[in-house]
């Protein structure tokens, strides 16, 4: 089961890219793996750097899948997102959280979902 989610949210997360490059993204990774978890998306979008969420939702059955980012998640992310300044050396650059949420077929995109989560920047 495990397995299987894994390569369906990795067919969605390219669909994600996908229609990211379209709206003007740049997409710099993907997968971006920490000790505080994953971050699905990291673009650029203009002067932003953002870090995308993606959700999927194969119909309403579970909910919307922006309902899925919790404030657990928004925290997970924003960690995430702190990590990969540090790493990068970015702390001049401005940041963004951004979420895809896919239902069947249907892609929403919202801009700046959420602040930072987290302590100290």
């Amino acid at each position: 089961m495990g397995q299987n989610r894994r390569n369906i949210g990795s067919v969605y997360e390219k669909t994600a890219r996908e229609y990211l490059v379209k709206q003007g993204y740049e997409i710099l990774e993907y997968n971006v793996y920490s000790r505080a978890g994953e971050i699905d998306i990291v673009a650029r979008d203009g002067a932003y750097l953002v870090f995308v969420e993606v959700k999927y939702r194969k119909d309403k059955k579970c909910g919307e899948p922006l309902e899925a980012i919790t404030q657990s998640k928004r925290r997970t992310i924003s960690k995430c997102a702190l990590s990969y300044l540090k790493k990068h050396r970015l702390w001049e650059m401005p940041i963004r959280f951004d979420v895809v949420g896919i239902l069947g077929e249907e892609i929403t995109l919202i801009k700046n979902a959420f602040e930072y989560c987290g302590i100290g920047v």
